[in-house]
């Protein structure tokens, strides 16, 4: 199967580059994926599209201000640091621009020398090894003098960071918001689980490798980027009994479907776990879970518009994508959403 196969024309328009001001406000495209059956709606409507007793999977990872703005000492160049794992004792994995002028042994500093790091390292990729020196308490720092890690194809700074958090994040992590879950609200919540609906929260901590195209020319020979994830028991037993009584397991986003889908256990039941998960879903995928998918509209060629077709059908959601361009939705992070079922 091929990368090319999963292309679609986007005009640059519709790419959304800022949040609607009312999260439950977004159009809602259903797709049916046995009929191929499409209906639009509003997002605030998926209170009715959900049963009595299907649970909804949410990721609950926060992003972390880890895009660092600051200078290259002694030059005083610029230098734009991105945090994507932390790897123990103020040593993070990160992205760092401009990469061939912060080799090994460069100093930085960020905010007049409240915070400073050293470049100790390389790993594969080019990523850089960066260790860094502060007083107090890390996450604080960062909450000072971090930025929002916005996507590449969002070119405005955003006004209010909380907009790129879901409600109910909790745990941080992220280099990348889940952001099929930014379309609920607490009241939203408050509304489905009154029906009947159980919230489970698993963590996966979404990390850039998600922006990252799909070079190779067969979909097999692309290599996922590697996402910690977790699950507590709370959370297995709601997804068990759910499934036990008929109920659809309802994730919101594709990093909750791919929590879920690597921490399955081979007789289809879950319990409480963590792990690295390198799991690439695509056509031909035989899903374990996940019975319904609340989630965005994604890149074209990208791997997550390739999991999308594994649960829907690629022809299902090439059509689905076309219709949504005719119909003026709004795309990626900030845009509208989808239901599939």
């Amino acid at each position: 199967m091929k990368t090319h196969d999963f292309y679609y024309d986007l005009p640059e328009e519709l790419i959304a580059q800022t949040p609607l001001e009312h999260r439950d406000a977004s159009r809602l495209m259903t797709l049916n994926r046995e009929t191929g059956e499409i209906c639009h709606k509003h997002f605030y409507d998926i209170v009715d599209l959900l049963n009595q007793g299907d649970c909804l999977v949410l990721n609950n990872s926060r992003v972390l201000p880890a895009r660092l703005l600051g200078k290259r000492e002694p030059t005083g160049g610029a230098v734009e640091v991105l945090l994507l794992r932390d790897k123990g004792d103020g040593v993070w994995e990160c992205l760092t621009k401009p990469g061939r002028k912060t080799h090994t042994g460069t100093q930085l500093s960020f905010g007049e020398g409240t915070l400073t790091a050293t470049v100790i390292g390389e790993v594969d990729d080019g990523n850089k090894l960066v260790q860094f020196h502060y007083e107090g308490i890390f996450l604080e720092v960062l909450e000072r003098l971090g930025k929002m890690p916005l996507p590449p194809y969002i070119k405005q700074e955003l006004e209010d960071g909380e907009r790129y958090q879901t409600v109910y994040s909790k745990i941080n992590g992220s280099a990348a918001a889940p952001t099929a879950g930014l379309h609920f609200t607490k009241e939203l919540l408050a509304k489905i689980e009154a029906k009947g609906i159980k919230l489970a929260f698993v963590t996966l901590h979404v990390g850039l490798g998600t922006f990252r195209p799909v070079k190779a020319d067969e979909i097999t020979d692309h290599h996922m980027h590697s996402e910690f994830c977790m699950m507590s028991q709370e959370t297995a037993d709601i997804i068990n009994e759910t499934k036990r009584n008929g109920g659809r397991v309802v994730c919101v986003g594709t990093t909750s479907c791919r929590t879920i889908e690597s921490l399955v256990k081979p007789d289809g039941t879950f319990a409480e776990s963590s792990a690295w998960t390198e799991i690439f879903i695509y056509p031909g995928y035989q899903f374990k879970a996940m019975d319904a998918l609340i989630t965005n509209f994604h890149l074209p060629e990208s791997t997550l518009v390739m999991l999308v077709s594994a649960f829907a059908g690629r022809e299902h959601i090439l059509n689905a994508y076309k219709k949504a361009v005719e119909e003026r939705y709004r795309f990626f992070s900030f845009g509208d959403a989808m239901f599939l079922y």
